[in-house]
């Protein structure tokens, strides 16, 4: 699944300096969220999750096949450290 999406939007993010971590599927509260985490050899600021956040969604949006039977989609940074 990370090689995946990773494939579909590492090129797209890679301008700022961010790429993907990991993609897997967890279920909350009774719903499946997509989850794909990015990393970075900085410190991700909010600005530039956001930035990369939009391009994602647009991505993901045109390879929607790829969410399977997920309810969500997040998309968030690894804490600096792990």
């Amino acid at each position: 699944m990370k090689e995946a999406v990773a494939n579909l939007v590492n090129d797209e993010v890679q301008e700022l300096n961010v790429f993907v971590d990991d993609a897997f599927v967890s279920e909350e509260e009774g719903k499946k969220i997509f989850n794909i985490v990015l990393d970075s050899e900085d410190v991700i600021d909010l600005n530039r999750i956001t930035e990369a956040s939009r391009i994602i969604n647009k991505i993901i949006d045109e390879h929607e096949e790829i969410l399977g039977d997920a309810d969500e989609l997040d998309i968030y940074s690894k804490t600096k450290g792990e």
